[in-house]
C-alpha cells in the first residue's frame, strides 16, 4: 500500500508545516526528494498511506517523535573538523582556565547538541581529559532529536569502521576493544549524560562554559536559527564560547555574540 503513495504538493505543504512548527526543521522545494524518499521509508514499515500518517502523528506525539527521528540527517565522526578540537585546547580551554579562577566552581559545563551517536561528547570529553588539570572537572550533556542515535551514543559502541580520527593514544587509553569494534571505557562513559532535547525549546540548562552545535542549525531557516541561538545564549555563562559548524554562520543575525578568530579556527563567544 505504501510503495503506491503519490506525494502531492499539498501533502508536502502539510508535513513540512507539521515539521518546521514541532523541530524548527525547514524543508524547501529543493529537498522535498529527501523528505519523500524518508517518508516512504517510515509509511513502508508502519504499512500506512500519507494521509492516515499524517493524522496519526499530528495526534500521536510518540510517533512524531519516532518520525521527527527518521527525517534527521545523523553525518558525524569523530574529531570532526579536526581545527576545532585545536582551537579548543590551544585557546579556549586555557582561556575559560584563566576566567574562572578564583571562581567558587571547579567543573566546567559543556553542551553538544545535535549529539548524533556520540562522536562529537566523546571526542570533546577525551580531549578535556587530557587538558585540564586538578582539582578541574568537567560534565557534557549530550542532546539530540534522535532517539536511535541518542541510544547508540550512550552505548558507547563503535564498529571498526567507525573509529578513524581518534589519535592512536586515545584509543588505547579510553576505548576497550572488543568482538567487532571498540567500546569507550566507563571513566569516559560516566562524565557525558545523552538526553533526548529538541532545539525548537528551551533546554532549561544555564551556566554554560561551552555550547558545541555544529552542522544543524543549517537546516533551519533564518527564524529559527535566531530562535535557537537565542536559548543559547540565555544557557550559557558570561564569558563562554559556541562553537557552530564551519559553513554556517551568525553573520547578519540579531545577536550579542561576539566573532572570534584564531590561527586555528573560528568561533563565537559570549563576553558579558
Amino acid at each position: 500500500m505504501a510503495e503506491a503513495v503519490f506525494f502531492t504538493d499539498a501533502d508536502f505543504e502539510q508535513y513540512r508545516k507539521l515539521i518546521y512548527n514541532e523541530s524548527g526543521i525547514h524543508f524547501t522545494p529543493t529537498n522535498r526528494s529527501i523528505l519523500e524518499s524518508r517518508l516512504k521509508e517510515r509509511l513502508r514499515d508502519k504499512d500506512i498511506d500519507v494521509r492516515t500518517y499524517f493524522s496519526t502523528i499530528s495526534r500521536d506525539k510518540e510517533e512524531l517523535k519516532n518520525f521527527l527521528d527518521s527525517i534527521t540527517t545523523n553525518l558525524t565522526r569523530f574529531f570532526r573538523n579536526q581545527a576545532h578540537f585545536d582551537a579548543l585546547e590551544r585557546y579556549v580551554v586555557p582561556e575559560l582556565l584563566k576566567i574562572r579562577r578564583g571562581s567558587p566552581g571547579t567543573t566546567l559545563k559543556i553542551w553538544s547538541a545535535g549529539c548524533s551517536t556520540g562522536e562529537e561528547p566523546y571526542s570533546i570529553a577525551m580531549l578535556m581529559n587530557e587538558l585540564l588539570p586538578p582539582p578541574w572537572r568537567f560534565e557534557i550533556v549530550a542532546s539530540d532529536i534522535s532517539l536511535k542515535c541518542l541510544i547508540s551514543g550512550k552505548e558507547g559502541f563503535y564498529e571498526e569502521s567507525r573509529i578513524a580520527g581518534i589519535p592512536p593514544n586515545y584509543l588505547k587509553k579510553y576505548f576497550d576493544k572488543v568482538n567487532g569494534g571498540y567500546k569507550v571505557r566507563p571513566e569516559i562513559m560516566s562524565r557525558i549524560r545523552f538526553d533526548y532535547h529538541n532545539l525548537k525549546n528551551d533546554s532549561g540548562q544555564r551556566n554554560l562554559d561551552m555550547v558545541f552545535c555544529r552542522n544543524v542549525i543549517i537546516y533551519f531557516d533564518e527564524a529559527a536559527q535566531t530562535s535557537v541561538i537565542k536559548r543559547f545564549w540565555d544557557a550559557m555563562a558570561s564569558k563562554s564560547f559556541l562553537f557552530i559548524g564551519h559553513s554556517e554562520s551568525l553573520f547578519g543575525m540579531d545577536t550579542q555574540f561576539e566573532f572570534v578568530k584564531t590561527q586555528w579556527a573560528t568561533f563565537y563567544r559570549k563576553f558579558i
